[in-house]
């Protein structure tokens, strides 16, 4: 039995410790967003966040997850309040075939968290998700348009005007 926090609730698996993440998730669990790509880690289609840190779920064995939390794409955003990676996304108009695109917007919501103002070269370094589909010019685009949207709504935010006193300034 594995005990672990998903999408901010507890959950419990009876797996195998060796079965993958991604089985758990989508075969016991039934969160189909995270989706199978190559098996290998090498793809990124199956990229979810253990504890803030974006993973291939393909890769990681369900002991390794007891205790820890899961992000999936079900946890990113709702359809009214979009996470600002999944609004870029569709501002962008980046899916073509969209199977890619759960596990590509994991990676960069990630990224964004310890890089919140990428260059090219950045993102080319560090998104090593493959898009069967090429749309590389639209995800780049996305990523430098999901940053200014992260920064302008951390600006706009209550907690951005605080104090250290926690009042408000």
């Amino acid at each position: 039995m594995v005990h672990f926090r998903l999408n901010g609730a507890d959950v419990a698996a009876d797996v195998p410790a060796d079965m993958p993440l991604l089985w758990v998730l989508r075969d016991v669990l039934g969160f189909t967003g995270t989706k199978y790509g190559c098996g290998i880690a090498v793809c990124g289609t199956c990229t979810v966040h253990i504890d803030g840190k974006a993973a291939r779920a393909c890769a990681v064995p369900a002991a390794s997850i007891e205790g820890r939390a899961v992000t999936t794409i079900e946890g990113m955003g709702t359809p009214e309040r979009l996470h600002p990676v999944q609004q870029a996304w569709v501002d962008e108009q980046v899916p073509q075939c969209g199977y890619c695109q759960p596990g590509m917007i994991m990676a960069v919501a990630a990224f964004l968290e310890h890089n919140p103002a990428p260059d090219d070269e950045a993102i080319d370094r560090a998104i090593t998700n493959i898009c069967r589909c090429g749309t590389y010019p639209r995800i780049r685009r996305a990523i430098h348009r999901a940053a200014e949207l992260r920064l302008a709504a951390a600006t706009s935010s209550p907690q951005a005007h605080e104090s250290p006193s926690g009042r408000t300034q």
